[in-house]
């Protein structure tokens, strides 16, 4: 029996946390649940008691003696927030605890879900969309809520995922495994800008987010991971060792002063492949500009790697537009890869800069495995699970 902590907070969608409960208990697994003072207003306790038959807690003071705060949380295997509110999605970004819900996810040492739900507004307020990052950093899992009809009789984004998803979320964490306990993890993410002079650069349109996924995940499979990341505004997760690199010379030279301890290293950064000859060190004016720039190759990342790997299982990318696969064989072999992750960029809505994408993974002479279309978190778990099959099978 799994023992899941439930917290409701104050909003319309909190009528849905019931059918969720239903259907938690009704599988077998136990529900504890918290409601907030706002959730009180839409749906009472007695509701969740009668599904859960447990006690509802709503108040630091209604079992003090148990310090339901704490012990709440020690119970159980994982707190889920369905629906979190953007007020409590604040709280929880900046450690505020000033209700039980608030406290207990302070005191929490277990993963956390949350399932935002608010209006579209709200969601895309800036500050909203700062506190997810930030609780995604620190390993929380977020379900991302859909497009649909808001409490406001309007369509947009802000409606709370469907349950599927969210029981998907919960069961995820349960079914993750600590397969990488005692392993050192180095991952290369996003890309690199060559100066031409202080102000321009030669760069591409990679993030980073594929690469900064594989870190958490390797997190929380139990890795230590040195994350070598590149110029991106995304932020990395805090329990990662994170070195920011600007040039494909500084993630060169990162990447091998890190290499040496590393078990596992997946080379997941779009390096510029070529760099200006000559970086001015004023601002080029435009009627002083050369019609050409001449250019030369920048270090070979993943190919130093490679000559140097020494019993490192060495895994890389390949950001392919045409002959996707043949292209990605002839890099397996030239930079001496035990793996390979092939995507297509040019195809609408995968590769740089999207939240979802397509891989194929290789290895060998003629090991294939589609990881199939999916956002960039799925495709991280997807893939470790993966590697860790194929390097089994070494």
């Amino acid at each position: 029996m799994r023992r899941i902590l439930l917290g409701v907070c104050g909003g319309i969608a909190a009528y849905k946390a019931a059918a969720l409960t239903s259907f938690l208990v009704q599988r077998g697994d136990r529900v504890d649940v918290i409601l907030t003072r706002g959730a009180r207003r839409f749906v009472g306790p007695l509701t969740f008691a009668s599904l859960t038959r447990n006690q509802v807690l709503t108040s630091l003071w209604d079992a003090p003696e148990t310090i339901p705060h704490v012990s709440l949380v020690r119970a159980a295997e994982v707190l889920a927030i369905v629906p979190a509110t953007a007020n409590v999605i604040a709280k929880l970004a900046r450690g505020i605890a000033d209700d039980l819900l608030t406290n207990a996810a302070l005191a929490a040492r277990i993963p956390i879900v949350v399932a935002p739900a608010m209006n579209d507004a709200m969601y895309e307020h800036p500050a909203t969309r700062e506190n997810l990052a930030l609780l995604e950093a620190r390993g929380v899992t977020i379900v991302e809520p859909g497009v649909g009809f808001l409490a406001e009789r309007e369509n947009g984004i802000g409606r709370l995922a469907e349950q599927d998803a969210i029981v998907a979320a919960i069961d995820g964490v349960f079914e993750r495994e600590r397969n990488l306990e005692g392993e050192r993890v180095l991952i290369t993410a996003g890309p690199t800008r060559e100066a031409i002079d202080p102000v321009r650069f030669l760069s591409n349109a990679s993030t980073g987010t594929m690469g900064i996924e594989l870190a958490r995940e390797a997190l929380a499979r139990g890795a230590q991971v040195d994350l070598i990341l590149g110029p991106t505004p995304l932020l990395a997760p805090e329990a990662a060792h994170t070195i920011r690199v600007t040039s494909a010379r500084e993630m060169h030279d990162a990447a091998l002063a890190s290499f040496a301890g590393a078990d596992i290293a997946i080379a997941a950064a779009a390096v510029a492949d070529w760099q200006p000859a000559e970086t001015f060190a004023q601002k080029v004016k435009k009627e002083d500009a050369a019609s050409s720039i001449e250019l030369v190759r920048t270090p070979d990342v993943l190919a130093a790697l490679g000559e140097r790997k020494d019993g490192v299982f060495l895994v890389g990318f390949a950001a392919e537009t045409d002959a996707l696969e043949q292209n990605a064989r002839a890099k397996l072999r030239a930079k001496h890869l035990d793996a390979i992750a092939v995507n297509d960029v040019s195809r609408e809505g995968s590769g740089f800069g999207t939240g979802e994408n397509e891989i194929v993974l290789l290895w060998g002479d003629e090991g294939r495995r589609p990881l199939g279309r999916a956002s960039k978190r799925e495709l991280a778990r997807r893939m470790w699970s993966a590697l860790l099959e194929i390097r089994r099978a070494r």
